[in-house]
């Protein structure tokens, strides 16, 4: 997979720096250095479907790539659905089980 990382931080030991966060309210490890943006590539989430809460605020599209996340952050991301025979959409969780 492509270096998704902002910039790559590593220990002592020269491996990747790992953070804590919590995503959709289950604890993950990822990378350091990610930016939200890299953070849903990380997870294969499609970024033109989702909005994105990081420690309950909702983080604009256009701020993902400048955004940084954080050891700690609490992050939800939801996804709109469409469908049925009413225009109105609903809002689910994204299912975000990706194990990397």
């Amino acid at each position: 997979m492509a270096d998704l990382a902002v910039g790559r931080v590593v220990d002592d030991n020269g491996q990747l720096a790992m953070i804590s966060i919590r995503l959709n309210g289950e604890s993950r490890e990822i990378p350091s250095q990610l930016n939200l943006r890299a953070l849903l590539l990380h997870f294969s989430i499609d970024p033109d479907r989702v909005a994105v809460e990081m420690n309950r605020s909702i983080v604009r599209k256009p701020d993902w790539e400048k955004t940084q996340v954080t050891d700690g952050a609490e992050i939800e991301v939801v996804q709109f659905v469409g469908g049925g025979s009413t225009p109105k959409s609903t809002v689910s969780a994204v299912n975000c089980s990706n194990t990397n």
